[in-house]
């Protein structure tokens, strides 16, 4: 008899990543296919589903000994028919069955979730929050997404939207439109978007000298990346947009660690591989607004899985 595997998809606009792993959480192999959204996205499914059956016949592995599969997908979507509401890089029309779409055409159990609360899932069982069983993740990417975790088990809230720190409205006067419609969410400040907007506006309006104006006359335009390695250098404007997001995002894990008391807080997403210029003043922050109780038994970490993370919840979900 072969090894029980399941299978980990996450799901995305540009490319879907797919891995076998064993039971015990380790990655058998993993590999990724072209997210083809044209003709309303008719083939994402069978795409998917090709892909890996003839990975298990490369492979030897017979169907049979295949658990099931978990996805993770840009929701907002209904957690128990796995219809999908509404998909604006997929090309799917509203209310699209994608859980039973996926196991027509994969012949196997699918069981889908969210790709944050999926990371969320993978940085818990494999990652940065491994033997935590009360986690909040929160990726600083292009947007500021999030996923929250009770006792095992991630809460995913009346109509599936529990984790959404990045719509979280911070104290900033006047803040800065953000996509959902209201003005001043963490995202429009502590994303990488947000991080660039904020570098800008303070370059418009500072003439002193900065290395962030050199690297906008040179490039033509700035990066976060850009704003952390000019902080780290001592950039006094760049500091000052550093310790801006910093304020904010601390701020804002503090007021959810006071509601949850959660054992972990990891960070993840591109934004959080500035490393220890954000990591040590949002931990300043955190301590300075929290509860005592809660400053003192909360780890604030930097993910580990990087972009495994989605699949690794994602099976986890289908091992569950």
């Amino acid at each position: 008899m072969s090894e029980k595997w399941v299978i980990g998809i996450d799901l995305g606009g540009t490319t879907v990543k797919i891995a076998f792993l064993s039971l015990e959480g380790t990655i058998i192999d993993h590999w990724e296919i072209p997210t083809d959204n044209s003709e309303e996205g008719k083939n994402i499914t069978s795409d998917i589903a090709t892909s890996i059956h003839e990975k298990l016949v490369q492979l030897n592995h017979a169907k049979e000994d295949v658990l099931g599969a978990g996805m993770g997908a840009p929701g907002p979507f209904d957690y128990e028919t796995g219809i999908i509401f509404n998909t604006v890089n997929l090309g799917w029309p509203d209310n699209f069955p994608l859980k039973e779409r996926l196991e027509q055409d994969l012949g196997l159990p699918v069981i889908i979730d969210n790709d944050a609360n999926c990371a969320a899932l993978g940085e818990m069982w494999k990652g940065a929050g491994e033997g935590s069983k009360d986690l909040v993740c929160v990726t600083l990417g292009t947007g500021v997404g999030g996923g929250v975790i009770v006792e095992g088990n991630i809460v995913q809230g009346v109509k599936g939207a529990a984790g959404e720190i990045g719509h979280i409205t911070s104290i900033v006067e006047n803040g800065a439109p953000c996509n959902c419609g209201k003005t001043g969410c963490l995202e429009t400040i502590a994303s990488a978007t947000g991080i660039v907007r904020i570098a800008k506006e303070r370059l418009a309006e500072e003439h002193e000298l900065s290395l962030l104006h050199s690297m906008l006359d040179q490039e033509g335009n700035i990066t976060a990346k850009d704003v952390f390695d000019a902080a780290k250098k001592e950039d006094k404007l760049a500091k000052s947009v550093v310790d801006f997001v910093s304020l904010h995002l601390g701020l804002v894990l503090a007021n959810i660690a006071n509601t949850l008391n959660p054992e972990k807080i990891v960070l993840g997403g591109g934004v959080s591989k500035a490393g220890d210029i954000l990591l040590n003043s949002v931990k300043e922050n955190f301590l300075k607004y929290s509860f005592k109780n809660v400053a003192e038994s909360t780890i604030i970490d930097v993910a580990t899985l990087g972009n495994t993370a989605g699949v690794i919840g994602a099976a986890w979900l289908a091992k569950k």
